[in-house]
């Protein structure tokens, strides 16, 4: 998704992924400020932390952040972070976009010291939340206008994990630079920085990895690269939207699912205490999610209420029927 040409830095995971993103936008622009999101993970080493907000526990005990990052609200359309109730028509995705131009830019953050905006098109450790098209828009406009350089974070929503390699495509989204780890090797561990060639030109030196790029995780990643695109994002794609269409007919059957959401295998199912009042309900979700690994079903949680569906790429329709199955019945049992 990255604009051709590109170069790539080999990593050894996510985490060092996006310390790379983060000195290469330094290094490229001249700046030192970041803009990142509430609810976002980037990873626990000291610059990926000081962009990383989705729990406190991650941050307790490192007093001062490595980096000058401001965290703005995350365009999360059914919990509206502006209180615009605006459900899904995309209002609460210019107020993001708003809070930015109007409030940061012209009080404590001027756009000319912002080396990058780091994102996740689809959150992760924040509750499997996809972002509404116009706010993504709007943070590619605002980097384009001021110089600012958008950086997406790829590392749990990349390598067909959404029924495309990159989950940006959904959107027809350009980065400036993304960052892949987690699927791209198959569990060998590899992490990588892709970014326009025009910005990874720092001299030798400036930045490197002993390990990184070794033979076996390129081989590793390699054919794993052959493997999604022969059939597996295809496989994403397809199987996990029959999971999606099996989560939403538990919906209509359970008033403790406020919602379902998400892009292939990549989904996400909030819990309430009905959906009248769409009460988040965290000790539900605990609940099920204790319920669902007793009977079978080994499901995590992510965000404050969610149960993200993140299964291996290659799920097959009797697998999802099995665990619509026990994910049914620990539902019925907890309610």
């Amino acid at each position: 998704p990255v604009p051709s040409p590109t170069r790539t830095h080999f990593a050894n995971s996510g985490t060092e992924a996006v310390e790379t993103a983060l000195k290469l936008a330094m290094h490229a622009t001249g700046r030192e400020k970041f803009i990142a999101f509430f609810n976002s993970f980037h990873g626990r080493t000291l610059g990926s932390l000081s962009l990383t907000s989705s729990r406190v526990a991650q941050r307790r005990g490192f007093k001062r952040q490595a980096l000058d990052v401001t965290h703005v609200p995350y365009a999360y359309c059914l919990r509206c972070p502006f209180n615009l109730g605006c459900k899904d028509d995309g209002q609460c995705c210019l107020g993001g976009i708003d809070w930015i131009e109007n409030r940061l830019f012209k009080t404590t953050t001027p756009p000319d010291e912002v080396a990058g905006i780091v994102v996740e098109v689809v959150q992760g450790e924040g509750g499997y939340v996809p972002a509404p098209k116009e706010f993504l828009q709007g943070l590619r406009r605002i980097c384009d206008e001021h110089g600012i350089l958008l950086i997406v974070d790829e590392v749990q929503s990349g390598m067909g994990r959404t029924g495309k390699m990159f989950a940006c495509e959904h959107y027809d989204l350009k980065p400036d630079i993304i960052t892949i780890a987690k699927g791209v090797a198959s569990g060998v561990p590899m992490g990588a920085c892709v970014a326009r060639a025009d910005l990874m030109d720092w001299q030798p030196g400036a930045h490197a990895s002993t390990f990184g790029g070794n033979p076996v995780a390129i081989a590793a990643a390699l054919k794993t690269i052959e493997l999604l695109e022969r059939e597996l994002i295809k496989n994403s794609a397809e199987v996990g939207g029959y999971l999606k269409e099996g989560l939403l007919k538990l919906m209509q059957k359970h008033d403790c699912i406020g919602d379902v959401r998400g892009f292939g295998m990549m989904l996400g199912v909030e819990f309430v205490t009905d959906r009248a009042s769409m009460t988040a309900a965290p000790e539900l979700r605990d609940m099920i999610e204790t319920a669902c690994f007793e009977r079978g079903l080994i499901v995590l949680g992510c965000g404050a209420n969610t149960i993200r569906w993140s299964p291996p790429l290659v799920l097959s329709r009797e697998n999802v029927d099995v665990a619509l199955e026990i994910f049914d019945e620990a539902i019925t049992a907890s309610c």
